[in-house]
């Protein structure tokens, strides 16, 4: 009987220790509800420069003790020159600046290489960083500069996509270059994203294309009724709802939403086509995806590389920065999300995927 009574303070106090945390972690979740979220800041980095330092510490491990020594020498006497003439030439920049006001400043400015990084999923959200770093760049780039986006997506939503192909095209407004980089997928709306480029490289075994559009809604009306489940839907205008989850979905409904598919599909093959002329799109926006090298074959890329070899290359003409907008989270913020995280990740893909037609 004494056993039992301890066990059961024993469990009394487990659970309260339970329960008490699990009130912290909805009162973190509350609370960082109703916080701002922490301004972004944007993180450049000299791409060139790091080519250069993994040469260099490649070189100092090829040779001897001796020649490594003689080296750093060398390259230390090198970079003193290289820092000299940079900054000779950073005066006589400045003193013809404040002579010739009307020259042309691209003519001054060097060949620059902006890198992008864009992985999204269904709802791409990702397009929030896109935007900031997309306006970053407008402000200093010039028509001699580039822009290459590292691009992977199997693509989502029609309106998320279409925002995201909207921010590169504020960069072909601006008559900036720009290059799209396919490593491993671009389909359906990451192709609608890649096709505004001037230039589309994939890898030879990179997924590319998918120009469809597709929506899922899963319907559990019988089973409500089969339980005495009534389900009271009221809607102004013929069209509010056509195909429901919960409600007994008419013949009128699905071809209404048929129609609305279709008409998606319309826009994304004159999108498609309008940024590719030279394709056949009847041919290509059957839903249908391809490896990089079949995708060259139709011409829904112009070359078969990796963004790794484009990157080389460039380098020896151009300078490369890879521009990244971060969110810098309060700890709060990540105790909750990953309090939140296993719970609602499957939920939102799974409405999401329902809710909306998508790329």
């Amino acid at each position: 009987m004494e056993f039992l009574n301890e066990y059961g303070i024993f469990l009394a106090k487990t659970l309260t220790f339970v329960l008490a945390l699990l009130f912290v972690v909805v009162s973190i979740i509350s609370l960082t509800s109703k916080q701002k979220k922490t301004n972004g800041r944007l993180e450049i980095t000299n791409l060139s420069e790091q080519f250069k330092d993994v040469e260099d510490e490649l070189q100092l491990h090829l040779v001897s003790e001796d020649e490594a020594k003689l080296l750093e020498k060398e390259q230390h006497k090198a970079e003193k020159k290289k820092h000299k003439a940079e900054l000779k030439a950073l005066k006589k920049a400045h003193k013809e600046k404040a002579k010739e006001k009307n020259e042309s400043k691209a003519e001054e400015l060097e060949s620059r290489l902006f890198v992008l990084d864009f992985t999204a999923g269904i709802d791409a959200k990702e397009v929030a960083s896109l935007r900031e770093e997309i306006t970053a760049i407008l402000f200093v780039a010039n028509e001699r500069d580039e822009v290459l986006v590292r691009l992977e997506s199997g693509g989502g939503v029609v309106h998320g996509y279409g925002l995201a192909s909207s921010q590169l095209e504020r960069l072909k407004q601006a008559n900036i270059k720009l290059t799209v980089a396919v490593d491993k997928v671009a389909a359906s709306g990451g192709y609608m994203m890649a096709c505004i480029a001037d230039h589309i490289i994939a890898a030879p075994f990179a997924i590319v294309g998918s120009i469809g559009v597709v929506a899922q809604i899963p319907n559990f009306n019988r089973l409500l009724k089969k339980n005495n489940i009534d389900v009271e839907q009221l809607t102004a205008g013929e069209f509010k709802r056509t195909l429901t989850m919960f409600g007994e979905n008419d013949e009128s409904g699905r071809e209404k939403f048929q129609q609305e598919l279709e008409e998606t599909h319309v826009l994304f093959k004159d999108f498609v086509s309008g940024h590719r002329p030279a394709m056949d799109i009847e041919k290509i926006a059957t839903g249908e995806h391809w490896f990089g090298t079949h995708a060259h074959e139709r011409g829904l890329v112009d070359t078969l590389q990796t963004s790794d070899d484009y990157l080389l290359k460039a380098n020896k003409s151009q300078t490369i920065y890879t521009v990244k907008y971060v969110v810098r989270k309060k700890l709060a913020e990540k105790l909750a999300q990953a309090a939140s995280m296993a719970m609602s990740t499957s939920l939102n893909k799974f409405l999401q995927q329902s809710k909306y037609p998508h790329l």
